[in-house]
């Protein structure tokens, strides 16, 4: 899995759990929509100041989304294939 990719999914599950819809994520963070729709689906990657933007928009740090992007991307490694 694409590290882009890999961050797309935990931005999406982290921004589900907060119950946050891509645009009131994207106020929160002080970036436009399509710009997180494009993330979550691994087109484009932030920047680390936007990192730290969303991070703090979804009540997390910049750490700890890293950690699990790590963490997902260690899972798919480690996938049979085909999952």
């Amino acid at each position: 899995m694409d590290p882009a990719v890999a961050f797309g999914v935990v931005l999406r599950t982290l921004r589900k759990q907060a119950k946050l819809s891509q645009e009131q994520l994207a106020l929160e963070a002080e970036i436009q929509r399509n710009f997180v729709s494009l993330m979550e689906r691994g087109v484009n990657q932030p920047t680390v100041r936007m990192l730290f933007k969303l991070s703090k928009a979804l009540g997390s740090s910049p750490s700890a989304m890293l950690a699990l992007v790590e963490a997902k991307l260690v899972e798919n490694s480690t996938a049979p294939p085909g999952n």
